[in-house]
């Protein structure tokens, strides 16, 4: 069974009619706003685990309301200056990051 119900050239132009709420963009720039103005407070607090082609931090920082979120970030052991690219998975609610070497395969 496919997981998708359109063809590849279909999917490349679908643009879903979405009815948006009256106050849509006034209540992103609100929420925007507010998050901007609010100190993060992030932490990276480098943990000790066995793979030594990565440097591993537990990250912890403040979402939006001042929730908690919690995550792990890694990064190549032996990287150069300059920039890398990025992945940022969101696991949803209740799955929770797992342990520090459950999701290394990007990195």
């Amino acid at each position: 069974m496919p997981l998708i119900d359109f063809p590849l050239s279909e999917l490349r132009t679908y643009a879903p009619d979405v009815a948006e709420p009256d106050d849509f963009d006034e209540f992103w720039a609100r929420t925007l706003a507010e998050t901007r103005s609010v100190d993060i407070e992030a932490t990276f607090t480098a943990v000790d685990q066995p793979l030594r082609t990565l440097e591993s931090y537990d990250v912890t920082f403040r979402g939006f309301g001042g929730d908690t979120i919690r995550g792990w970030l890694h990064l190549p052991a032996h990287r150069g200056p300059e920039p890398l690219p990025c992945v940022v998975e969101y696991l949803g609610y209740g799955g929770g990051r797992g342990l520090v070497h459950d999701r290394v395969m990007w990195a």
